[in-house]
């Protein structure tokens, strides 16, 4: 079953189920979005567009999110945090009068409680552990053991410091175990440094 939706065109961000993606909207055709969006069900797509122009493409897949919390600023900017709560496809973009573009979807359906064996735990681990050693981060290892695999595989893929076209690869995997794997192949893809030592990226 198809629906209209709002979108949000926003280049290197994606959102996935489950999750949360706070954002600052300063434009005046998307403070005019998210009013709209206030005053009917808070809901907005997030979507990534094809090239960072004006009126580029679109990628088909996106995620739907629901506006939580929001802070309305007194010169018409909003604070504000979007739920995630599921990936949509697009089935075409409507030609519609407000400032902000709008789309016919169909919600897909994902399964709520993916499962990684313990071997593709571990392997992602491993490889987390490489990778975060490489970029140089910080992280609570303690914490990571202790989430699910929903949480942490969709996590990781979201706050990533892949480039547009890895991350929409992510978003548009199948199921966990597959993004599971594509995210083990980015971590390796992203750590192999060339012979200048500069990081190899998809672009």
């Amino acid at each position: 079953m198809s629906k209209r939706l709002t979108i949000f065109p926003l280049t290197g961000a994606i959102l996935f189920p489950g999750l949360q993606l706070p954002l600052h909207l300063f434009e005046p055709r998307y403070r005019a979005m998210v009013s709209d969006a206030l005053a009917r069900d808070r809901r907005i797509g997030m979507i990534q567009p094809q090239q960072p122009a004006e009126g580029a493409p679109l990628f088909k897949i996106g995620c739907v999110g629901r506006i939580g919390e929001f802070e309305a600023l007194e010169d018409g900017r909003y604070n504000l945090v979007l739920e995630g709560e599921s990936r949509f496809r697009i089935l075409r973009e409507l030609d519609v009068t407000t400032a902000f573009r709008q789309v016919e979807a169909e919600l897909i359906e994902d399964s709520a409680e993916g499962v990684l064996s313990s071997i593709e735990r571990a392997s992602f681990e491993q490889e987390a552990r490489r990778f975060a050693a490489v970029q140089g981060y910080s992280v609570d290892w303690d914490s990571v053991g202790r989430l699910d695999d929903n949480t942490l595989i969709d996590g990781v893929s979201q706050i990533a410091p892949f480039d547009p076209a890895a991350k929409q690869a992510l978003l548009e995997a199948p199921d966990l175990n597959a993004r599971c794997e594509l995210l083990i192949q980015l971590m390796q893809f992203f750590t192999h440094r060339d012979d200048g030592d500069e990081i190899i990226t998809l672009q």
